[in-house]
């Protein structure tokens, strides 16, 4: 699983990444962009991998089915 580290103090983002680096970018920026402050803000989680997209996938397998259905029965 991915992961996006929001800052609570700016717009600033990470890109999606594993959790240890995106902590690590957080920190990074933190210390950087508002010293003595701690990190905060959001996580954003991202479940990817090979099964991401699957749910379009076969509710567009459903509707085609369905058209053919109703496609026979107008004949």
């Amino acid at each position: 699983m991915a992961h996006r580290y929001w800052c609570g103090e700016c717009s600033f983002k990470t890109p999606w990444l594993s959790t240890a680096e995106g902590e690590r970018q957080q920190i990074a920026h933190y210390a950087a962009k508002h010293p003595g402050t701690p990190p905060g803000g959001q996580v954003e989680h991202r479940r990817g991998g090979s099964r991401a997209g699957r749910g379009c996938l076969r509710l567009a397998a459903v509707a085609l089915v369905l058209l053919a259905v109703v496609a026979a029965c107008h004949r």
